[in-house]
């Protein structure tokens, strides 16, 4: 299967329509409301496909439409569970026997290529979420056009080649692809979103490992204008009162300085050793300018009992201690032991007990991250004699892609992603005895007290060396006619008049 590096699908070679034979079976999921008439249009779209028909299942999820949805071409699911469309694309999915999900609204009119092309890509990696060409038409004869927003984006990406980390922001539930194990991964839709869940279940995609592909030749066409043409300022208003719970993402949506979010940004493994050394590292996470992190710490919570003990010398009082010290602040989880992936948050910090992070240092690490969409960050905290202790930045996408293939998974995300090494305290890590105390309202100030100190420090660094410059070319040095040079009669000066 090829490696794709970052979202650049361009060294994939599908097949040109017509000339290969399709293997994977495919479910097209059909959320229905009332649109009976709509949705026999759409499925004799389908009927017409040329995809093999044998390989098609059409699932049709109602929502409590009234009277029920009746299609013979089709398989309907009532939704039982909730209401709205997370809840129809769930109760869909889950019935779903295809190799891949495609997600079709129910007022599209599709080319007869139009499955073709989603699959083709499918049949050449196993972790690709597909989006098609979705033109806007008043009748199903007209030719339409994508939105002026999705041309922008494809045309200033290379067609999200160059999109990084936000590709996943061109999903859509009007037609995309994805396949169904990947989907379930993921942990499928939210059936508590009524609008926004494809955004919120391709930003889901994207952390476990998804490469995010547009086929303008996947073309499929909307009968009439979205919700989002009709009512954008409303729409944006409404799904943007909970995005950015689900979305860490979104930045602009997470402005306030003090609350806590559903989906942290960073979350911060820690593995438990004393109180001390781990209540030090904690601690420090908690009270830095990225705000939206959590910490999990990692111990044999397990083996902790109500029964009686004795209080100060039980074998696991340590452990006891921090259970009682963060029992109820809610950025701290426990874990008996350090999870393979942090998904959905989209990056984790691995840090040994008893280094303390400056104010600034997950920040400082996920800008340094973010330039270049780079997989894994490792910082250097000290070097023993068993090896190079070390913090590590991990982004999970890149760690869910790497483990699609075998290998060693840091050289896997190098290739896929890219890695670098830096010094631990370039950015603001410190051993415990040098910490300041987090206490306060004065992570900002700490932040730029040490943003400061570290320009004084290269300040103080090329002084020194100017200084040793200078003085290396102005020692005495005899001219041609044996007596000394200019430079050193000029600092000869130079110090007489200072």
């Amino acid at each position: 299967m090829t490696r794709v590096r970052h979202n650049d699908y361009g060294v994939l070679s599908p097949p040109a329509l017509g000339s290969w034979r399709p293997e994977l079976s495919v479910s097209v999921v059909i959320p229905a409301y009332d649109c009976q008439e709509a949705l026999e249009r759409t499925v004799a779209s389908l009927a017409a496909q040329t995809y093999p028909a044998h390989l098609v299942e059409v699932v049709v999820a109602d929502d409590g439409s009234d009277p029920p949805v009746h299609l013979p071409g089709a398989r309907v699911v009532r939704v039982e569970q909730g209401w709205g469309r997370g809840a129809a694309r769930q109760a869909g999915q889950l019935a779903a026997t295809g190799d891949v999900v495609h997600w079709l609204d129910s007022d599209m009119v599709l080319n007869p290529g139009h499955l073709e092309a989603h699959l083709r890509w499918h049949h050449l990696i196993d972790h690709a979420v597909v989006i098609g060409e979705t033109r806007f038409v008043d009748a199903p004869g007209d030719e339409g056009a994508p939105t002026p927003y999705t041309l922008k984006t494809l045309e200033s990406t290379r067609w999200l080649r160059d999109a990084g980390a936000s590709a996943y922001l061109l999903h859509t539930g009007a037609s995309s692809s994805v396949r169904r194990e990947l989907l379930r991964a993921a942990g499928g839709v939210d059936p508590g979103l009524n609008m926004a869940e494809d955004t919120e279940l391709g930003y889901r995609l994207a952390q476990a490992g998804a490469v995010f592909i547009p086929d303008p030749e996947a073309v499929g066409k909307h009968v009439g204008p979205s919700t989002v043409m009709l009512r954008e300022k409303e729409v944006h208003r409404h799904n943007w009162s909970y995005l950015g719970d689900y979305i860490p993402d979104l930045r602009w949506l997470r402005r306030h300085p003090r609350r806590t979010w559903l989906v942290p940004y960073v979350r911060v493994v820690v593995t438990a050793t004393t109180y001390e050394e781990t209540r030090t590292t904690v601690d420090s996470a908690l009270a830095g300018t990225l705000v939206d992190a959590a910490v999990t710490i990692v111990g044999p919570w397990g083996e902790l009992t109500g029964g009686r003990r004795a209080s100060l010398d039980e074998p696991l009082l340590d452990l006891r201690l921090l259970g009682n010290l963060y029992a109820h602040e809610p950025r701290v989880a426990f874990a008996e032991s350090a999870p393979a992936s942090v998904a959905p948050a989209p990056f984790s910090l691995r840090v040994p007990a008893g280094w303390p992070l400056g104010a600034g240092t997950l920040s400082s690490l996920v800008r340094l991250a973010e330039q270049d969409t780079l997989g894994l960050v490792s910082a250097v905290l000290a070097e023993t004699a068993t090896g190079v202790v070390a913090a590590r930045l991990e982004r999970t996408a890149a760690f869910a892609r790497a483990a699609r293939f075998p290998g060693a998974a840091d050289d896997l995300v190098d290739e896929l992603f890219g890695s670098l090494w830096v010094g631990g305290d370039e950015h603001g890590f410190v051993p415990a005895d040098e910490a300041e105390p987090p206490g306060g309202d004065a992570a900002r100030w700490r932040a730029v007290a040490a943003e400061r100190a570290a320009e004084l420090k290269a300040a103080k660094a090329e002084i020194d060396r100017l200084t040793a410059e200078v003085e290396r070319l102005s020692a005495p040095a005899a001219d041609d006619d044996g007596t000394k040079g200019p430079l050193s009669s000029l600092m000869r000066h130079l110090r007489s008049a200072g």
